[in-house]
């Protein structure tokens, strides 16, 4: 096996022979047919003749420069910082390009750096207009930048987005932006913008653990918590130290776990559990709407009050406004404003399936139970009592014998709504009409004296 030492690298035989001078022109030759490709908008064309360009002459300056430039328009941005700033270290004085690493820099949003080179530019040419005019874009983005942090730390995240592309429009290749802005988008609720913004940046580059990220954050946002979990795993291999991935896996997985074990309890019948699970599970990321809605919503189900159902219920339809959630709300309202009315069936004494007859008989039979004659021989405070009870069951018989107003008050509506109007009404006036007079079933009662009162309904 032959020594390593002993194998020679064989050169080209042309580059061999060719004397610096015929170097140069040969150099010179790549460049302009490489200028002739930039000019026709050719420019990987460009990119090949520049390079060979560079392989004959490594030290000319121009030729990294103009590399710079066609791998600018190739959008190659970093590829193209490293040229421009080659060109620079074989010649300090070379204007083009510090402008072009300065432009590099800005494009990929280093605006302080890019400061620094266009200032270099007007040291060498101060009247260049290009310079001033980028010196300008850079102050810009780095006002932009201070703007979007301070709007980040506010949780104004409109004003960071709209801080992002206006930076955006100088600094174009800068992922850190673009993620920012993707990730306000997803705390807007702006999910499919986001993931467009977080995708586009993991096709240029797939390592890009804050766009991971955003994809989870979006994914978790929509209540897809086991996908959001794979990218925000994902994301921290790619950048072990990324904190937000990091809370933000914490939190799905411990969204998941409540939910699961609160409909666990649910099934099983422990709602009172189902119940403590659900809220516990609502304090751990107010900012996950969708997953809280569906909280809401299963707490409310479970909710052993009318008022914390339709709490709850009212956050579902304030923070996700659908149909399916105002029916829900409304139909919370509507037990709840059932559950503080009188119950007329109780009153009566009869079911909610009871006939006419039945709802009459009832009447008759409580009317004379309670009336207040009956009772005249008894003390104030019992008079008032069999008053009032006397008042609810004409009440109840007045509802409950008409079928329209029976119509309405089991569908929980207003009466007062009825076309009808309940209005002020005499309870012994109903009495009366009832019993043909002044009395039935053996009982005598005149409708004047102790008896004769004013029931107003409500």
């Amino acid at each position: 096996m032959a020594d390593v030492d002993d194998c020679d690298v064989t050169m080209d035989p042309e580059m061999e022979i060719l004397s610096d001078e015929e170097l140069e022109r040969e150099a010179e030759s790549f460049k302009e047919q490489g200028n002739a490709y930039y000019i026709k908008k050719d420019y990987s064309e460009a990119f090949e003749y520049y390079t060979k360009a560079i392989d004959m002459c490594p030290k000319n300056a121009s030729y990294y420069g103009n590399r710079a430039a066609t791998l600018m328009m190739l959008s190659r941005h970093r590829d193209a910082l490293e040229d421009a700033q080659q060109a620079v270290r074989l010649d300090d004085t070379f204007m083009k390009g510090h402008l072009r690493e300065g432009k590099c820099h800005l494009s990929l949003g280093n605006a302080m750096a890019a400061r620094r080179c266009f200032r270099k530019v007007l040291e060498l040419e101060p009247d260049n207009s290009q310079a001033q005019q980028e010196v300008k874009n850079a102050d810009s983005v780095l006002e932009y930048e201070k703007m979007a942090e301070i709007g980040f730390e506010k949780r104004d995240f409109r004003m960071v987005v709209f801080c992002m592309d206006r930076a955006l429009e100088s600094a174009s290749a800068c992922h850190r932006f673009k993620v920012l802005k993707a990730e306000c988008l997803a705390m807007l609720g702006r999910y499919p913008e986001a993931q467009s913004v977080a995708s586009d940046i993991l096709r240029m580059d797939s390592t890009n653990g804050d766009a991971l990220y955003v994809r989870g954050l979006c994914l978790y946002y929509e209540d897809c918590i086991d996908k959001a979990v794979q990218f925000f795993v994902q994301a921290l291999r790619m950048a072990p130290d990324h904190e937000k991935a990091r809370l933000a896996c914490r939190n799905a997985k411990a969204l998941k776990a409540k939910k699961e074990d609160g409909n666990k309890a649910f099934k099983e019948g422990n709602f009172d559990e189902a119940y403590q699970l659900y809220s516990e599970a609502l304090t751990i990321d107010p900012n996950n709407i969708k997953t809280n809605a569906k909280l809401f919503c299963n707490r409310g189900t479970v909710g052993s009050k009318y008022e914390e159902a339709v709490r709850d219920y009212e956050k579902v339809y304030q923070t996700e406004k659908t149909k399916e959630h105002k029916h829900l709300l409304k139909n919370a309202q509507l037990e709840l404003k059932k559950s503080k009315r009188k119950d007329y069936y109780k009153v009566l004494g009869v079911d909610k399936n009871a006939t006419e007859d039945e709802i009459k008989k009832a009447y008759r039979k409580r009317a004379l139970m309670h009336h207040p004659d009956r009772h005249s021989s008894a003390s104030a405070e019992v008079q008032k009592e069999e008053e009032k009870k006397f008042k609810e069951v004409g009440e109840a018989f007045t509802v409950l014998s008409d079928p329209k107003k029976k119509s309405r008050y089991d569908s929980g509506q207003d009466l007062e709504d009825d076309a009808g109007n309940m209005g002020d009404f005499d309870a012994n006036n109903i009495f009366k009409a009832f019993f043909g007079g002044g009395g039935g079933q053996g009982y005598t009662f005149e409708a004047s004296g102790p008896g004769n009162f004013f029931f107003q309904f409500g």
